[in-house]
């Protein structure tokens, strides 16, 4: 597996920057702000760093759980009944958690072949 070529990466990525930036024109309220801003960031860090660190199965679990968190954010932060924010962390969230989890068996295959055999 090569730097900077997986989609899913790419994708979870994606997710997170337009989670992260979604808050500029949806109405926001409460916690849906911040929620949206730190688990929107975490997935681009995650993306980023599973991008430049191919075969790290602790990496791709990470972001994972930051689309999920993304995801039941709206639930954590009570804004659920804010149909913009609530269906961007939705969308994004489970978007990102989707593709992740259909990477991180790649990643624990590539993960055994880099190890060293004994």
């Amino acid at each position: 597996m090569k730097k900077w070529t997986r989609w899913e990466d790419y994708v979870a990525g994606i997710c997170g920057l337009y989670a992260a930036l979604s808050v500029f024109w949806t109405n926001q309220t409460g916690s849906s702000m911040s929620l949206m801003l730190i688990f929107g960031i975490l997935l681009i860090v995650s993306a980023v760093c599973n991008l430049a660190l191919p075969g790290t199965p602790w990496l791709e679990y990470a972001q994972c759980a930051f689309g999920v968190l993304l995801f039941i954010s709206p639930w954590i932060g009570a804004y659920y009944d804010h149909t913009g924010a609530a269906w961007t962390s939705w969308i994004t969230g489970i978007i990102a958690a989707g593709v992740t989890a259909a990477a991180i068996k790649p990643a624990i295959d590539t993960h055994h072949r880099m190890m060293p055999s004994h």
